[in-house]
């Protein structure tokens, strides 16, 4: 049961709101982003280990800029392409042919009920997606579970973040933009790595094990948890 103290629900969106096996998605993305930028002479195996490497300067962004300069100032000179160059390229793939990779994804037809019933109780709703993706990219995926987001009250992208999970600083961040208090707020993740750092930044966490991300055998009894269906349950939701 939500606490009383509870005003903002936050949700992850990979394996929360969005079912899915991260390495199948992972390959069906990679596949179909290197075929996107094949035509600008992008080879497939070093595109990706630029991207991994711009993945990982977002990682370690230290809040100074946001994160899609440190993806893009390091992506570029991996691969000898200037940005004004790719970035319209690669968000036209985000927003069409990123469709493709669905198909690596299951289906949850309590997400847009779950975030409807909150805000329809009152609750503001926080889309806490790992901001290493644009928007076009975050709203692509929404709509793989019938949501948008215009759906949320915050939504955090690459170009919006400075900051990336597990970082406590990436949800201290949604706090100040958002003007809430730790405590009255709930993150709702499915990584025990990377939802905990909503923790540490004294948030509430609730665990979704639908697709339980544990790499690092976390303590999953010391968090409320349960299955995405039962989390309506959780939170009263009809």
């Amino acid at each position: 049961m939500l606490k009383d103290t509870i005003t903002t629900v936050l949700f992850d969106l990979d394996g929360t709101l969005l079912p899915m096996d991260q390495e199948q998605f992972t390959r069906a993305y990679f596949g179909l982003l290197v075929q996107k930028a094949a035509p600008f002479g992008l080879k497939p195996q070093p595109t990706i280990e630029a991207v991994w490497a711009g993945t990982k300067a977002m990682v370690k962004n230290d809040g100074s800029v946001p994160n899609h300069r440190r993806f893009w100032d390091t992506f570029c000179p991996l691969v000898g392409v200037e940005e004004e160059t790719l970035r319209p390229v690669f968000d036209k793939f985000y927003a069409q042919e990123f469709h493709g990779a669905r198909s690596a994804c299951g289906e949850n037809h309590y997400a847009k009920r779950a975030v409807q019933g909150l805000k329809a109780q009152g609750y503001d709703v926080i889309l806490a997606t790992n901001p290493i993706f644009p928007l076009e990219g975050v709203r692509t995926r929404l709509s793989w579970v019938g949501l948008a987001p215009e759906d949320f009250s915050l939504v955090t992208t690459y170009e919006s973040s400075s900051y990336t999970k597990p970082n406590p600083a990436y949800f201290t961040q949604i706090l100040q933009q958002a003007g809430k208090r730790p405590g009255e707020c709930l993150m709702v993740g499915n990584d025990l790595a990377e939802d905990t750092g909503a923790v540490a930044a004294g948030l509430s966490l609730y665990v979704v094990t639908d697709c339980l991300e544990n790499g690092d055998k976390g303590d999953l009894s010391q968090y409320p948890h349960g299955s995405f269906q039962e989390f309506l349950s959780f939170a009263l939701l009809p």
